[in-house]
């Protein structure tokens, strides 16, 4: 059974139609689509607090990645073990 859509305004309904009509492109490519989705999937899970030790070499290591990736370090850090964990970064 379809639910019944109910819009705001004329202007709303008019743009939820050309969606669904496939009148729109994205201009991501397939790797900035599987980033924001992976990023949107991550920004739903609930998030746990965590101690975690690191060498200060490594500690300056990666706030320096995260500054030149435009991130905070400890979202970088969420990002590489959530890579890890899903087997888009494999063990040496």
């Amino acid at each position: 059974m379809k639910t019944k859509m109910k819009f705001h305004d004329k202007e709303e309904k008019d743009l939820y139609e050309s969606l669904q009509n496939d009148e729109w492109e994205s201009d991501l490519s397939n790797s900035e689509k599987d980033e924001y989705k992976s990023a949107a999937q991550h920004t739903l899970n609930k998030s746990r607090r965590i101690n975690l030790r690191l060498s200060e070499r490594d500690y300056k290591r990666i706030k320096s990645r995260a500054l030149q990736e435009g991130l905070p370090y400890q979202s970088l850090i969420s990002r590489i073990i959530h890579k890890y964990l899903s087997g888009s970064i494999k063990e040496v």
